[in-house]
């Protein structure tokens, strides 16, 4: 169900780095793996496209709900919702998704 086995292994492995600087309601995001480095600039509650790692193309929308980006990206082929956060924990950036009911989450560590 989901993601295969292979794009599981490569993804454990991928050393993904996030920046997110913020200048009001635009953000600036800068994703940097080992797989793929991609820069997004996006204005809180207009929607735009984007591109999954693995190719999916999604439109959505990210809104701010107090400290925490929230973002609603439907796919393009099948037209199910992906559900996104990413809040600061602590010392943590923690993003999670929800897809048809599954839920993840991945933490990120402060540099």
């Amino acid at each position: 169900l989901g993601v295969g086995m292979m794009k599981r292994k490569l993804g454990a492995h991928d050393n993904l780095k996030i920046t997110i600087q913020q200048n009001g309601d635009k953000f600036s995001v800068k994703e940097a793996s080992n797989f793929r480095n991609i820069d997004i600039e996006f204005t809180l509650g207009i929607s735009f496209d984007y591109s999954l790692a693995d190719g999916t193309e999604t439109s959505g929308v990210w809104t701010l709900e107090g400290n925490k980006l929230v973002g609603a990206f439907t796919r393009k082929d099948n037209g199910k919702v992906l559900k996104a956060t990413r809040e600061i924990v602590g010392d943590e950036l923690v993003q999670t998704y929800v897809y048809e009911g599954v839920e993840c989450k991945r933490f990120f560590k402060r540099a």
